[in-house]
């Protein structure tokens, strides 16, 4: 427990849905000024705001750093409204005395559904075939055109089976897939057991899969995790999914594994530049590129600016924020 903030100043650095900015306002005493556009916000409108806040929600998009930190001499809080938090640093906000929360749990199915999209994406040629109609060339059916790969006794190697690593696998099982993983620690055997999934390392993950699906946190453990060595090990005729973060694969590497024929083919969701992307994955049509949308229905945002907004009134009310982030 700490203090409660009386009249807090809320500065919310991104727009979010309805949902979020309605609990704000409901906070007794509460000042709200939330930027509405979709575009970033200049630094300066952002710092003139910082000034005086005590509380800031913030996006991915947000590097929350020392020079942010430096903007904002009241901050008492920075609400992110994401589950990962790579674009925070954390540890200078715990120096000084800055409390992190995010929003873990309501994104899970979303990010499941839509690593499940990319793979059946990749593996069906989908992203080909939509562009050859697009196209406007001339095409014929014919017994060997675009020939994908199905999933039925596919194996899929899961790295990192936290919540979105077993929804995949839930998902995957449906297909007819069996299902492999890595973590740092086995999962509850009562999972285990209804997904039929064996804990492996990670070696004999990549060497084993058909599919490999990153579901794992970015730090510096898992940076370039998967590199022109891990790829190596996979087998060319097996495909990556990326709905993690961007950093965990090396794109230059993935670039020369998807044009080498070192792997079939990868479908990713994130970049590890963002919003940029590699050229050379543009011109890989063994690759299906979308722009970060795991969370993106209606649904899940909503749901994730109000699990920020109740972490907030948490903390102006004296508590702890109901998702803490420990350094």
């Amino acid at each position: 427990m700490s203090d409660p903030i009386n009249t807090p100043r809320i500065v919310v650095t991104g727009r979010i849905p309805e949902a979020g900015l309605q609990i704000l306002r409901a906070i007794d005493g509460a000042e709200v000024w939330a930027w509405d556009d979709d575009a970033v916000i200049p630094t300066d409108v952002r710092n003139d705001q910082l000034a005086t806040a005590d509380i800031a929600v913030t996006l991915l998009t947000d590097r929350v750093d020392a020079a942010f930190l430096d903007a904002a001499p009241n901050l008492k809080m920075v609400a992110n409204v994401a589950v990962g938090y790579n674009n925070v640093d954390v540890a200078a906000c715990a120096a000084r005395g800055v409390v992190v929360s995010n929003t873990p749990g309501v994104l899970t199915d979303a990010t499941a559904d839509l690593a499940m999209g990319l793979l059946l994406m990749i593996t069906r040629r989908l992203g080909e075939g939509e562009r050859l109609i697009r196209s406007e060339e001339p095409w014929q059916w014919g017994m060997f055109m675009m020939l994908g790969t199905g999933l039925q006794g596919r194996t899929l190697g899961i790295i990192g089976m936290g919540g979105i690593g077993v929804a995949m696998a839930r998902r995957a099982r449906s297909f007819g897939m069996r299902i492999i993983y890595n973590n740092r620690k086995t999962v509850d055997a009562a999972i285990e057991s209804e997904l039929g999934a064996t804990l492996v390392s990670r070696d004999e993950l990549l060497t084993q899969s058909d599919v490999v699906s990153l579901n794992c946190p970015y730090s510096e453990a898992t940076h370039h995790l998967m590199n022109a060595e891990t790829l190596a090990r996979m087998q060319p005729s097996a495909f990556l999914i990326n709905t993690a973060r961007g950093p965990i694969v090396d794109e230059a590497a993935l670039v020369a594994a998807l044009q080498s024929g070192a792997i079939a083919g990868a479908g990713l969701d994130v970049f590890e530049n963002e919003p940029a992307v590699h050229p050379g994955l543009l011109a890989c049509d063994n690759a299906v590129l979308v722009p970060h949308l795991g969370s993106a229905t209606v649904e899940t945002r909503g749901a994730m600016a109000a699990t920020a907004a109740s972490n907030v009134s948490d903390v102006v009310s004296g508590s702890a924020p109901r998702n803490p982030v420990a350094h």
